[in-house]
């Protein structure tokens, strides 16, 4: 491949080469970074045209299994359908080119990533915005501002921008920044804690601690949040970065852009003439009907409003009407904003609307919170399992397969907005609002090992049902006794701007998003941010306005901090049916006394209390999972007598020449497995099972019978079995 471009940015090298593939597509990119090639392409329909409201833009980004040497998992040897990160990512090129296309742009335009080589430590999310926005560059659509992408991670508090996979995964905060040279349009951020607790030395935290007899160390967790000032710093740096890059791309990718065609853009125009006639004699039945409260009345008010009109003027277009009405609404809620400084539900710009929580209203369920606010209505529903109930996956950069052991799934249903439609698979938006969720609030989530899986069902949406979710989400947890790091709540932010005049709101309904400038998502606690979203409408953001909204955002946080902290008082387990988890550290030199010969200590307590144990014994850790709180309980008093001396361990020794009943445990083809008394098993081989020949062993005895046998040797710590006389 003849690489027309080369370009050298912070810690890596991209080359492009323009022309050479994809020639019948409007514009063509061909990216190399590392050992990693992808290919992107714009395609136009230039003889199309949508007749409404909205971009017609297609972005799918595709991996294929063949750029990292696998062949795709499962039966069906062929990619098929797009993985979370295929869609992920596809939804953040979307949303970090849309805003460069102008208004009333009509023409369906697909642009298509594909991923044909990749390396290990490449940000595939990164370098699949460049090349989308490198070929549409250099394509014949006239659009000639470049957008790029920049990644940015915190190691060992020091700030690194485009880090290697291998360096993010040691980072305290994964930043996803798509820009211009002058704006930022998109953000995606999070700060990374460990699944675990911090293991510290237990006399450092309680001098008491270790009277115990053997316990060495105590959990502890500290908070991940990111201060709002930090993270303000830090997106300066970036933007800085952007503007740095954006500048080489476009000096570099000017002289292979090809001449642009003229686009023709559908401007919809608003009949003057019903406008005014609106505005001279609706405009109070307007306001009124603006400043209902409930969605469904202003919804009402304005049909009632239009069929009025319509009555009046029958000779009129009842379409054209619509968008008259819709045209002077805006226009007031707007102003009403700016002008007033109060919203359509008369709330003031930093209001959050009225809050209700509802804990374990789910019985049969492990935890349940259902979470109000205004008229969204998230039921966020917990499931807690080990280690083989987590979710397996494999990225194109993995070296092997992953567990995903923390879950949020988010559910639209059509009711929610009184819309009727069926309930399908996972769209876009669904799998990126359940992403933003589990990045809000899995850094603060102490798991213990445990797996955990959060479903929120969106009952009723006006405003931000992801937040809604990260909010009910925090509340599923505790309700399930899951022991967070800080409680964590989230809220949408919105924006008017004109004329010079900006006013930032805060819980944002669909109204002022359908009729604003901005979609800002803020999840975190009262000490900082753990997540982050962030649309533009207007085609970029300032920082100091971005300031100002992240501490109105922090104000209305610990608002609704302060009422769920409330609610956790009341809140009452489903002791019934939540599994208890409990996680404690022992001498690791003891672990063997807890064991027991052959297994047999722990196979009575397994029995004895219902729980399952997992340890580690190496570090000394002992993971106790049971259906009640006093198996638990008695589990570990159990263990913790063992470790102190205080419970006596039997221990069974045999000898050759010992002469005992057994009970067959496990048949196999050359004998059988006997379970000795103590919990020791050893094996007769089939030519002792009789003094005559034996074909098959399940011919002689059963799983399950009961038979003397005598111990003939010992292989190492084996037993070697005979039948007796």
């Amino acid at each position: 491949m003849n690489y027309n471009v080369e370009l050298k940015l912070k810690n890596k090298t991209e080359s492009y080469a323009f022309g050479q593939v994809a020639a019948q597509a409007n514009g063509a990119a061909w990216l190399k970074c590392g050992n990693t090639v992808i290919l992107a392409t714009v395609v136009i329909d230039e003889t199309d045209f949508v007749d409404e409201d909205f971009l017609p833009l297609t972005v799918q980004y595709v991996e294929k299994s063949y750029a990292a040497g696998k062949f795709p998992g499962g039966f069906i040897k062929r990619e098929t359908k797009p993985s979370d990160f295929e869609t992920l990512t596809s939804r953040v090129v979307d949303r970090s080119l849309r805003p460069l296309f102008p208004k009333g742009f009509a023409n369906p335009i697909q642009i298509t990533v594909m991923v044909l080589s990749a390396d290990a430590e490449a940000d595939l999310q990164v370098l699949a915005l460049n090349a989308a926005s490198a070929a549409l560059y250099v394509s014949d659509v006239d659009i000639f501002n470049s957008v790029s992408a920049v990644r940015v991670a915190k190691i060992d508090g020091e700030i690194v921008i485009n880090p290697t996979l291998s360096q993010l995964g040691e980072s305290t905060l994964d930043l996803y920044l798509a820009g211009s040279k002058e704006d930022m349009l998109m953000i995606e951020m999070q700060t990374i804690g460990s699944d675990t607790l911090e293991i510290v030395d237990a006399a450092m935290v309680d001098p008491m601690a270790d009277m115990g007899g053997g316990i060495q160390s105590i959990p502890v967790r500290l908070s991940n949040a990111m201060s709002e000032d930090e993270l303000i710093r830090i997106l300066a740096l970036a933007q800085a970065e952007l503007c740095d890059a954006n500048t080489a791309y476009e000096n570099a990718f000017k002289p292979h852009a090809k001449s642009p065609f003229e686009l023709k853009t559908v401007v919809t125009e608003i009949n003057a003439e019903m406008v005014e006639y609106v505005r001279t004699n609706h405009t109070e039945d307007l306001k009124w009907g603006i400043n209902q409260m409930a969605k469904t009345e202003r919804s009402t008010a304005l049909r009632t409003i239009r069929k009025t009109i319509m009555a009046e003027k029958p000779q009129w277009d009842e379409h054209e009407l619509k968008k008259a009405i819709e045209s002077v609404k805006r226009s007031m809620v707007r102003a009403q904003i700016l002008d007033e400084k109060v919203r359509a539900d008369g709330r003031a710009l930093n209001e959050v609307r009225p809050i209700r929580i509802e804990t374990n209203v789910l019985p049969s369920a492990h935890a349940s919170a259902l979470f109000t606010r205004g008229e969204t209505q998230a039921l966020v529903v917990l499931t807690l399992g080990g280690a083989k109930d987590a979710q397996m996956f494999e990225n194109l950069t993995d070296s092997g397969t992953q567990s995903e052991a923390f879950m949020v799934h988010y559910n639209f249903p059509g009711f929610s907005v009184g819309e009727p439609s069926p309930i399908g698979a996972p769209r876009r938006r669904e799998l990126g609002h359940g992403n933003l969720a589990k990045r809000a609030l899995e850094g603060a989530c102490v798991r213990n090992g445990q797996t955990i899986r959060l479903v929120s069902e969106i009952l009723e949406s006006n405003g931000s049902s992801s937040m809604a979710t990260v909010c009910g989400g925090y509340m599923a947890l505790r309700a399930g006794d899951i022991e967070m790091a800080d409680p964590i709540a989230g809220v949408a932010m919105g924006m008017v701007s004109e004329g010079g005049r900006h006013a930032i709101l805060t819980d944002i309904m669909g109204l002022e998003d359908h009729d604003g400038d901005l979609d800002f998502k803020v999840a975190g606690s009262k000490e900082g941010i753990t997540a982050m979203q962030m649309d533009i409408k207007l085609g970029g953001i300032h920082l100091d306005v971005l300031k100002e909204a992240l501490y109105q955002a922090a104000e209305a946080r610990a608002h609704i901090i302060d009422i769920m902290v409330s609610s956790e008082e009341h809140i009452k387990l489903n002791d019934g049916t939540l599994p208890s988890t409990d996680l404690f550290h022992i001498d690791p030199s003891l672990i063997g006394d807890i064991i027991g010969q052959a297994g047999k200590t722990i196979r009575e307590i397994i029995e004895r209390f219902d729980v399952t144990i997992d340890i580690d014994k190496k570090k000394g850790s002992i993971k106790l999972t049971g259906k009640n709180r006093d198996g638990l309980r008695g589990a570990r008093d159990h263990i913790e007598g063992i470790v102190s001396g205080n419970t006596p361990v039997e221990k069974v020794e045999y000898k050759v020449g010992d002469v005992v009943k057994g009970k067959v445990k496990k048949i196999v083809d050359f004998g059988a497995f006997i379970e000795l008394p103590g919990g020791v098993d050893g094996l007769i081989h089939i030519s002792k099972l009789s003094d005559s020949h034996v074909s098959r062993v399940s011919d002689v005895i059963k799983e399950g019978d009961e038979l003397m046998v005598e111990v003939v040797e010992f292989k190492g710590n084996k037993i070697g079995l005979g039948r007796a006389k």
